[in-house]
């Protein structure tokens, strides 16, 4: 994965986005930053992008009508050739049984767990 140069937020808690963006953009990102407050919108952005912008997409588990799995679920046919996605739980959830779920979708490539801190982001930009 080479450094990402779009975060997509994907997650029904407002504040968490207004939080994870100010993060973002604190860790020095100047990009492309989008919201989606549901996963059904998330999957019908991701149908309509070319998905060539170098992208790390952060998803909660916890949502109403699609959870962050049925939507890694869904996404997998539209990402699984696609090197420029980056796809990461992000969530309140610390519980093992979500990690191991999550380690067993070949679709998610890492588990976070909240708040999303600038280091963090820091160390995605650094790599690639």
């Amino acid at each position: 994965m080479t450094i990402p140069q779009r975060f997509i937020l994907v997650d029904d808690n407002e504040a968490d986005n207004v939080y994870h963006e100010i993060m973002i953009r604190r860790a020095g990102f100047t990009g492309e930053v989008r919201v989606f407050e549901s996963g059904a919108e998330a999957l019908d952005f991701l149908r309509s992008d070319p998905l060539a912008t170098p992208t790390c997409l952060f998803l909660d588990i916890n949502m109403p009508q699609m959870d962050g799995f049925e939507f890694a679920r869904q996404a997998q046919p539209l990402l699984q050739d696609k090197p420029t996605m980056l796809v990461m739980m992000l969530t309140s959830s610390d519980a093992p049984q979500d990690r191991l779920r999550a380690s067993g979708m070949p679709v998610i490539q890492g588990f976070v767990t909240k708040p999303l801190t600038r280091e963090r982001v820091r160390e995605m930009l650094q790599q690639g």
